[in-house]
């Protein structure tokens, strides 16, 4: 299963410069990397990442992925979360998460 981290574009820059990551504020506030799946990711988006520009969209695959835990959190449902760095060996891919009038697009095939 692909689940899904936003990143704004420091925060991106820094991974690909350092080659690991403990994520954003929020994730090091909480202490894990805050993961989506494909169901969850453009909710994710509009409440934590609204109308911000340059965000990145990486894919990692969450049955390889060790130090992975899913726990309860946004209304109940289960959330991927990572308990260590992330690595850019983790990342299957990432993608340019642009702004459109509705909010984030997601562009066929990444969800």
């Amino acid at each position: 299963m692909i689940i899904y981290k936003i990143f704004r574009a420091e925060e991106w820059q820094a991974l690909q410069s350092r080659g690991e990551t403990l994520g954003a504020p929020v994730d090091l506030a909480d202490g894990y990397v805050h993961f989506s799946t494909a169901a969850q990711a453009a909710e994710t988006a509009a409440k934590y990442f609204a109308g911000i520009e340059g965000l990145m969209l990486l894919a990692v695959e969450a049955d390889t992925c060790a130090g992975l835990k899913w726990e309860p959190s946004r209304g109940g449902a289960l959330f991927p979360h990572l308990y260590r760095a992330l690595r850019m060996d983790d990342v299957l891919w990432a993608r340019p998460l642009p702004v459109k009038a509705a909010g984030h697009f997601f562009p066929g095939g990444m969800l």
